[in-house]
């Protein structure tokens, strides 16, 4: 009896059902169709280079060696594999056709079964863009390399980009940013943006409906993929796998990956060596935790998006009191907000205060110039702007000048920051200025008074902060 090609394949799959458990024989050998045979050459279609690529990669030890018992010592399998219009060279010795599916043939796990989508809904939350994405030393680097994506996906060298940081720093802001100017510069072009945890939920049901080609046949029709929190892909083997398939099928294609995390890619645990090095190919770019500055420019812009304003010791108080946490930042505003208009409350520094202390474990022990300006202008009945201003009436300029000595001794700042708050002035004015109240503190009696008077403030402010 002469063996054709269905009762060879029949024959290797009962060999094959016997080494390996069930479901992984339902879904990586039950799709597979046997084509032709020919002399002691099996050809088999499989649904996509994806599965290609898992059998030789997983099973072909399993399959050589089954293939042999059936064909004998020169039996070899040979490949169809449905991708894209073209063929080329296939493993196992001979030629392997390739067709690929159009976009729109292609299972769209982010679509209602029934709603029909011409185009991939790219996820991406519209709110999050470059422009409130507030740049400063602490993010330069990351934003910029989104910026140079955004203007040519896929044609950088920050491919993958990979942003990393800390909880609450931007990471998901920046990549949704990019995505969203992709969109708007790209119209033809598929991106998407997914969660790992939702990533590892759709392979789970494509497992459950034997529909894993499907998926990567997806994920392969992407021109720009946005994967966030990477770091939960530890642990999860199949899901690594698939990702990994998919990764190398895009980057081979000139496809762009962004991807998120919050540790740099050599720090990831229970993740595979090859993802890994493959994670580092382009470029691992950190978000820091911004400084002061920054964190008045995310307030500031965050108020003029609400089109409140807040007096500046009240900013810079907040931005000095919440430090980690760009995502807490923008709670504390919410919640101000929130509270004035709710309950027709002033923002003044006991509300400011109340609400940060909902958010931070311990309200800073540090004062700033504005706070001290604030101090000095209420005890000496100077205002703020003359104190800040070109006015050289002896009580202006009096109460500039211990101004300036109190922030040189109370807080951090450097000589020129100090000057730069107080119209711009040079380090050499604070340095007379210091001197100036050093000397009178030892020959006029007022002035002494009143630094005593105003130090003291200083202290009770602290213990305020505190409370």
């Amino acid at each position: 009896m002469t063996l054709d090609h269905l009762s060879a394949w029949e024959n290797c799959l009962q060999t094959i059902r016997k080494s390996i458990n069930a479901q992984s024989f339902k879904t990586w050998f039950e799709p597979i169709k046997p084509i032709k045979l020919e002399d002691s050459s099996l050809t088999i279609q499989v649904p996509n280079n994806f599965f290609y690529e898992w059998l030789e990669e997983n099973y072909v030890g399993l399959l050589k060696k089954t293939i042999r018992q059936e064909l004998g010592p020169t039996g070899q399998l040979e490949y169809q594999i449905f991708v894209e219009n073209h063929t080329r060279t296939g493993h196992n010795g001979g030629p392997t056709e390739r067709r690929f599916y159009s976009p729109e043939h292609i299972a769209n796990p982010f679509v209602i079964p029934g709603i029909k989508k011409i185009k991939v809904d790219p996820q991406l939350n519209a709110k999050y863009r470059f422009e409130n994405f507030i740049e400063g030393d602490c993010n330069k680097l990351a934003r910029s390399a989104g910026k140079a994506i955004a203007k040519n996906p896929g044609g950088t060298a920050f491919n993958p980009l990979v942003i990393y940081g800390d909880v609450g720093l931007g990471k998901t802001h920046l990549a949704h940013a990019i995505g969203n100017e992709v969109v708007e510069k790209f119209k033809q072009k598929n991106t998407i943006y997914v969660s790992t945890e939702r990533f590892t939920n759709q392979i789970i049901e494509s497992i459950k409906k034997n529909s894993v080609s499907d998926l990567v046949n997806f994920y392969q029709s992407i021109d720009v993929l946005i994967v966030d929190d990477i770091q939960f892909l530890s642990g999860k083997t199949k899901t690594q796998e698939i990702f990994f398939n998919i990764f190398n099928q895009l980057h081979q294609l000139g496809k762009q990956i962004i991807l998120t995390s919050d540790r740099p890619p050599k720090s990831l645990e229970g993740i595979q060596d090859r993802l890994i090095s493959r994670f580092k190919w382009g470029l691992s770019a950190d978000l820091q935790t911004p400084d002061l500055e920054t964190r008045m420019a995310i307030v500031g812009s965050k108020l003029d998006d609400e089109k409140v304003t807040l007096p500046q010791h009240i900013i810079e108080f907040i931005s000095y009191n919440v430090k980690d946490n760009v995502r807490e930042l923008e709670g504390v505003l919410v919640s101000l907000i929130a509270q004035s208009s709710l309950n027709n409350k002033t923002i003044d520094i006991n509300l400011v205060k109340s609400v940060v202390e909902n958010f931070v474990t311990g309200i800073s022990k540090e004062i700033t110039i504005e706070n001290i300006k604030q101090l000095v202008s209420d005890h000496l009945k100077v205002s703020v702007e003359k104190i800040q201003g070109k006015t050289r009436k002896r009580e202006v300029v009096m109460a500039r000048q211990l101004s300036m000595y109190l922030a040189k001794h109370h807080t951090n700042s450097s000589l020129k920051a100090i000057g730069d708050n107080f119209g711009g002035r040079d380090h050499s004015t604070v340095i007379y200025s210091c001197k100036t109240v050093e000397d009178l503190i030892d020959t006029d009696p007022l002035v002494k008074d009143a630094l005593h008077e105003l130090e003291k403030k200083v202290k009770m402010s602290l213990s305020g902060m505190k409370s």
